[in-house]
């Protein structure tokens, strides 16, 4: 009976094993994109939440300069709180006025010009400010992942390092190697544990980066399909007009701004008008009469001319600025497609028939020395030459998104402004 019991309790533990080795893995958890980095950094973006800000002022703005001069209403006594005949009020003459100012030369439009112009610049630096946010977002993304791929790749070189020093110990012991080859593959263990424990680190920086832009901890492995995304030929440099671009909008919105102040400050040079007009009541007939008034300033210190010459100043400045644009522009484009192109290049080799080549040559050595037909340096060797293909191929991916999402930020397209 006894026997019995045992066996169906052995036969049920087997079976729980056999379910449980059976089961099926835990899903893995989905990966972290650069689009949802995108997506929750433009929620949280102080950068934006400042430029949407300056839009709204210059909006404000442009209502403000819309704006007519206020009336003013005048309320003078005279004749008052003297002597003789005038102590008292007994010969008050009180006058009520309102005085409205009349602005002549065309400065309310051009006020409205220089507001227009002011808020398409607000609007091209919002478009400027995204498209920075997604060039950060994209460069800290690129920087996490090449440093969890080199993470895995120092996790594979300090297992290697342990089997080749397991594989020493035991040549050493059959008599066919020197002691001297357990130092050499004990310090490249050593070595190889070192680099693993900086990478780590350096994951947990590149990381925590990414987070402070988002805004949230990240959950989730990163999107190393992403990553590992480039083009195994990218194809001839053609080139790309800088004009319509953020850059060149920018410039054109400052030298819209500097045009409209050149206006303004020509309308400013014409003087205004004051017209007034309004009632005087006499205290002793009780009488009242109508009361007429006209000012006009005379521009004897101050005609205006040195604000016009300053404007037109600025003006020619925004246009050299916005020529000298136009060349900076154009060699950026072309710097960012060649480093893109290059990065490309250089990421499908390496990633490519390089790397598997020093990966059929490695394990190649790795399996002749246990055999003893090749020496602990022919080792060494070929994998010191793997881990440097693999350390070219994540930097030359690392260098091919960075340049890429730089090319992206240059050829951003300016959004459609009131001036257009």
């Amino acid at each position: 009976m006894h026997r019995l019991l045992a066996a169906l309790l052995a036969a049920t533990a087997c079976a729980s094993i056999a379910q449980a080795q059976t089961a099926p893995p835990a899903p893995a958890a989905p990966a972290f994109t650069v689009d949802r980095a995108l997506e929750l950094a433009g929620v949280v973006s102080p950068a934006l939440e400042a430029a949407s800000a300056d839009v709204r002022a210059a909006e404000a703005g442009r209502r403000v300069a819309g704006l007519r001069p206020n009336p003013s209403v005048t309320v003078e006594a005279e004749n008052v709180a003297g002597s003789g005949q005038y102590r008292g009020t007994q010969s008050l003459e009180a006058t009520t006025s309102l005085t409205l100012p009349i602005e002549l030369g065309g400065k309310r439009s051009a006020r409205i010009a220089v507001a227009d112009a002011r808020t398409d610049r607000a609007t091209i630096q919002a478009a400027i400010a995204q498209a920075d946010l997604r060039l950060s977002v994209v460069r800290a993304y690129a920087e996490a992942a090449s440093a969890e791929r080199r993470l895995v790749t120092a996790r594979d070189q300090a297992r290697i390092a342990n089997e080749a020093l397991r594989a020493a110990q035991v040549r050493v012991q059959a008599g066919r190697a020197s002691p001297i080859e357990v130092q050499r593959a004990d310090v490249a263990r050593i070595n190889a544990d070192a680099a693993l424990v900086r990478e780590e680190r350096a994951v947990e920086v590149a990381r925590f980066t990414l987070s402070r832009i988002i805004g949230q901890p990240i959950s989730g492995p990163l999107d190393a399909d992403w990553f590992s995304d480039v083009p195994a030929t990218y194809g001839p440099l053609r080139p790309i007009e800088s004009t319509g671009t953020l850059v060149m909008a920018a410039a054109d919105a400052d030298f819209a701004i500097a045009d409209a102040g050149v206006r303004l400050a020509r309308s400013q040079r014409m003087p205004d008008l004051t017209l007034g007009a309004g009632a005087r009541r006499f205290e002793q007939t009780n009488d009242t009469a109508a009361i007429f008034s006209l000012s006009i300033p005379i521009p004897l210190f101050n005609n205006g001319r040195a604000a016009l010459s300053q404007a037109t100043a600025e003006r020619q400045r925004a246009d050299a600025q916005r020529r000298l644009t136009v060349l900076d522009v154009d060699q950026a484009i072309a710097r960012a497609q060649a480093d893109a192109a290059n990065a490309a290049t250089s990421a499908a080799a390496a990633s490519g028939p390089a790397l598997a080549a020093a990966e059929e040559a490695a394990r190649i050595a790795r399996i002749g020395y246990r055999e003893g037909k090749f020496g602990q340096l022919d080792l060494l060797d070929a994998e010191r030459t793997l881990a440097e293909t693999r350390a070219t191929a994540i930097d030359a991916l690392l260098s091919y998104h960075i340049a890429q999402a730089q090319l992206e930020r240059l050829t951003a397209r300016a959004p459609t402004t009131q001036g257009e």
